[in-house]
Order: C-alpha cells, then sequence, then structure tokens
C-alpha cells in the first residue's frame, strides 16, 4: 500500500510544485484542518494518517473511520511545513473523499433495504472498483456496514456465463469446480432463470447469484428452492439492474445478499475540504 500511495503522490507532483516552491518559503510551518462540507460517514482517516505522518507531519484525528460526519465538522488537524502540506493535500482528500463517498452510499442504501425486509440482509460491493486501488473502495464499503464480496480473484469460485460458455455446460463447470478447487474455498453461480438456479442449488453450489432477474423471477426462483427443501442450503445473491430507487423491492424478496456494481464504478464523492488556518 505504501508503495501505491508514495506512486500516486509522485504522480500528482511531478517533477516540482511549482506555485508552492516559487510562492512560499521552503521552511514555512502552518496549522491545517480538513473539514465536511456534506452530511455523510467518513472513511480513510488511517490512510489520510499514515500519508501524512509518513512526511512527519502532526496529525490529530478528530473523526474516526465509520464516524458520521455533518457539515462543518473537522476530521482531522494537521501541522507542519506548508509545502509538505500543499504537495500532499489533493491526493489526501481524493482519497479521503471517494472513500467516503463509496462508504455515505454503502450505509443509505444498508440502512434502507433492512428498514423494510423481515430479515437482514447484506448488502455488498464488486470487483468494479479502481484498479490499482481497489482495497481503498472495499474498505470504503466496510466501514459503510456493507460486505466487500471478493477481493480478488482468488477469494471464491465464481461460475459466470462465459465460463459455462467455454467448459460446455453448467453441470461441467460445478464437476470441474468441486473436482480441482480446495474445500476450503466456496463455490458460486451466477444464473439467469429458475432453471439454472434450481439445478446449481442440486449440484452443490454455496451461493447462487440471479443476475439481471426482475422480481417476478426472483421470487419464482426462491419460492421453487423452498419447495426442493433446497432454499436453507444455499445463500441467494441478487445483482445487476438494482440501484437506490429499486434495492427496497429486491430487499423484500427473501433473498441474502444484493450485490451492486455502482456503489464503486458511479460513486459520488463526499465533499471535504482542507484549510489553511
Amino acid at each position: 500500500m505504501k508503495e501505491i500511495i508514495k506512486h500516486i503522490i509522485e504522480e500528482d507532483i511531478g517533477f516540482e510544485d511549482i506555485t508552492t516552491n516559487f510562492l512560499i518559503d521552503k521552511d514555512k510551518i502552518t496549522k491545517s484542518t480538513i473539514t465536511s462540507k456534506e452530511n455523510g460517514i467518513i472513511a480513510g482517516v488511517e490512510i489520510a494518517k499514515e500519508i501524512f505522518s509518513y512526511y512527519n507531519l502532526d496529525i490529530v484525528v478528530l473523526k474516526d473511520d465509520g464516524d458520521g460526519v455533518s457539515i462543518d465538522d473537522t476530521i482531522m488537524e494537521i501541522e507542519g511545513n506548508a509545502h509538505l502540506i500543499l504537495k500532499l493535500e489533493r491526493t489526501v482528500l481524493n482519497i479521503l473523499m471517494r472513500m467516503s463517498g463509496i462508504a455515505t452510499i454503502t450505509n443509505q442504501l444498508v440502512m434502507k433495504v433492512n428498514e423494510n425486509a423481515e430479515k437482514e440482509i447484506t448488502i455488498a460491493g464488486t470487483r468494479k472498483t479502481l484498479p490499482g486501488l481497489g482495497f481503498l473502495d472495499k474498505r470504503a464499503i466496510k466501514l459503510g456496514g456493507g460486505d466487500s464480496h471478493r477481493f480478488s480473484l482468488d477469494d471464491l469460485v465464481l461460475i459466470k456465463d462465459n465460463h459455462i460458455a467455454i467448459v460446455g455446460s453448467l453441470e461441467k463447470a460445478i464437476e470441474l469446480a468441486k473436482k480441482n478447487v480446495s474445500f476450503t474455498k466456496k463455490i458460486e453461480v451466477e444464473v439467469e432463470d429458475w432453471k439454472d438456479g434450481l439445478k446449481a442449488a442440486e449440484l452443490g453450489a454455496d451461493i447462487i447469484m440471479l443476475d439481471n432477474m426482475n422480481i417476478d423471477e426472483i421470487t419464482k426462483t426462491i419460492a421453487i428452492l423452498e419447495e426442493k427443501n433446497l432454499r436453507d442450503k444455499v445463500t441467494v445473491e441478487v445483482s445487476g439492474g438494482i440501484n437506490p430507487e429499486n434495492i427496497v423491492s429486491y430487499g423484500k424478496t427473501n433473498v441474502d445478499v444484493i450485490s451492486l456494481g455502482s456503489i464503486t464504478h458511479s460513486v459520488k464523492s463526499l465533499d471535504l475540504s482542507l484549510n489553511i488556518e
């Protein structure tokens, strides 16, 4: 992580910060604060703290990761060399704002769904994250009360339509997975209709992802799994076409997990600012 952070800071600075270098004395010491300009859930504080500390700046943390923030709340205070603070400002704010935006929308969806569902439903992310910084996106989801889903391809066997197209059949794909993959790894199968959902459950899949199914199709699939006494043997995940406007309807279908790529690939950053005192 330190190498990645170092790289993105150096990328932002380029050869030098010509504005700061030519306007401000190199030994100038100053104080600054990072504040919130809107309500939300703050995330990325530990990363910001690590960056500032790496450059020998003094930090006082007033809001921890996962805390709620309101307009004008101070998140942290920074004191030290003015050149360093100004050089790090944009990178640190970009990380904090993106992570806080992800944590905020995740928290809103978790609250919205579970206020209307009959049981607790997990809100999960996907692998539609920022390449190279996906671990920050995943951490933000967790801080917002959601589930990170897979961090990488080695976390879980996830059999998708393209795998099945190459292998030849759903049955063959599951058979190969069970034969070749360690017992420590769960097997998830992406299906697009109730027939394949039932087939995957009967063949021993641990998780069934109902992909791009409408509410009626999801309800039918779950009813058939219950009828066949398979519902309690599998985790049912739904994904595709789900957004903040329709997510409550999906939550009422008695699924276990709702996963959304939009909480990372279309996130609105939380508005924060760094102000020199």
